[in-house]
């Protein structure tokens, strides 16, 4: 099997890690490998059913073509199940996701315990009995979320010695993705003039449309409400009145664009990617939702295309998931702005000369001062708070109800 091409421009992958043993059998489209190249990491499938033997070690850089294992189809036998007794998807892509951090690390202790291999690894790693550890894995299955649980939940009545730390330190490659966000981030910070501008909304109004609609939407969507669709389309609406926020400067030109692809960040275990929305400012909410909800599980479990993370126009972070009270969010070349979300507080505000409790999140938009001015920023921001405020100007001015909204 030849590594096929991820994508125009790039000529060269590392294969990250390999999902199956050397002489192992493999059915015809099952995953055997993860690649990564500048862009993503996206998962290589089995062209043939057969005994594999690998050819490429893991963390080795390789061209575009080049052979990286032999299947012989001659042999006939059935596929080892790899993840949780159900073989569930999630579980698979959840442990090879983390794979990464037990890698080539000597177990100190034995480990035999009803688990996945990779709880078992990181529990021999860490010392940890598995009688310590719940399982809720099928049949009481130990699996790698169980793990981590128990080695999250805090110091135990057993240990007053914190985390262990052993004075060692360990050198580990820098993946082909995180060394290209390293160069973009740092080519932005240097190529452009940044600016970044702050407002804050009121989210109460967002939250009681949400609490009062939320079930009906899911049961005639099939999806939740979240605050993203919201953000996503309130943005799209600003971005009509300002289109310098979704231009981009191309050499001595800049380029307007008639549509809104919203890019929208999402943290998964290989680093920062950011899926697009295409057409997003045609979508009702319950289409951004279905779509964002896809997008991020394909991203997360390493099945996100290449294609389905280029051209985006402009793009939304949300650090608030993470706990962020405010951040000046980087600039996704080659965009020109980026909305930052944060978490939600409740904050004192000022509400018809009376002092209320209310919850406030604090939004920042970082944009390149070269083609957006203040004006134009600070007025682009306001529009997106004006509409969060005040849902129903979403829709043509408020003209029309919630529901219309809503599409119920």
């Amino acid at each position: 099997m030849k590594i096929p091409s991820p994508g125009e421009s790039i000529t060269e992958v590392e294969l990250a890690t390999w999902l199956v043993e050397n002489g192992e059998y493999v059915e015809r489209d099952q995953p055997i490998a993860e690649i990564e190249s500048d862009k993503a990491t996206l998962e290589l499938p089995a062209e043939e059913s057969g005994a594999i033997t690998l050819l490429v070690e893991e963390g080795e850089t390789v061209e575009v073509g080049h052979v990286v294992c032999k299947i012989d189809t001659s042999v006939k036998g059935e596929a080892k199940k790899s993840g949780s007794v159900d073989g569930s998807e999630s579980e698979r892509a959840s442990e090879s996701a983390v794979k990464e951090d037990v890698k080539g690390a000597e177990p100190k202790v034995e480990v035999a315990a009803n688990a996945t291999p990779l709880a078992k690894e990181m529990m021999a790693k860490n010392e940890i009995a598995p009688s310590k550890v719940n399982g809720t894995g099928s049949q009481g299955r130990i699996t790698k979320s169980d793990v981590v649980a128990y080695m999250t939940a805090g110091v135990s009545g057993e240990s007053t010695q914190g985390w262990g730390g052993s004075r060692e330190s360990r050198t580990e490659k820098m993946s082909n993705l995180r060394k290209k966000i390293s160069e973009r981030l740092v080519g932005v910070k240097n190529e452009t003039a940044m600016l970044t501008t702050f407002n804050e909304v009121d989210m109460k109004p967002i939250m009681d449309l949400r609490k009062q609609y939320k079930e009906k939407f899911k049961e005639t969507h099939g999806v939740g409400l979240g605050f993203m669709s919201f953000f996503t389309k309130a943005v799209t609406e600003a971005l009509r009145l300002f289109p310098a926020v979704n231009a981009m400067i191309d050499g001595k030109e800049i380029i307007y664009h008639d549509y809104a692809d919203i890019g929208i960040a999402v943290s998964s275990p290989k680093g920062l990617m950011v899926p697009v929305i295409r057409n997003a400012e045609r979508m009702g909410l319950h289409e951004i939702e279905a779509e964002i909800k896809n997008l991020a599980v394909k991203a997360r479990n390493g099945k996100i295309t290449i294609d389905e993370m280029t051209g985006g126009t402009f793009t939304i972070t949300n650090g608030g998931v993470f706990g962020s009270m405010l951040s000046t969010p980087i600039i996704n070349p080659p965009q020109s702005a980026i909305l930052g979300m944060h978490n939600i507080v409740e904050r004192p505000v000022a509400v018809d000369g009376k002092v209320e409790i209310r919850p406030v999140m604090y939004v920042a938009l970082s944009y390149d001062h070269r083609i957006i001015d203040g004006r134009e920023s600070v007025g682009f921001l306001y529009k997106i708070k004006e509409m969060l405020e005040d849902p129903t100007k979403l829709i043509f001015g408020g003209k029309e109800p919630a529901e219309v909204l809503l599409g119920l």
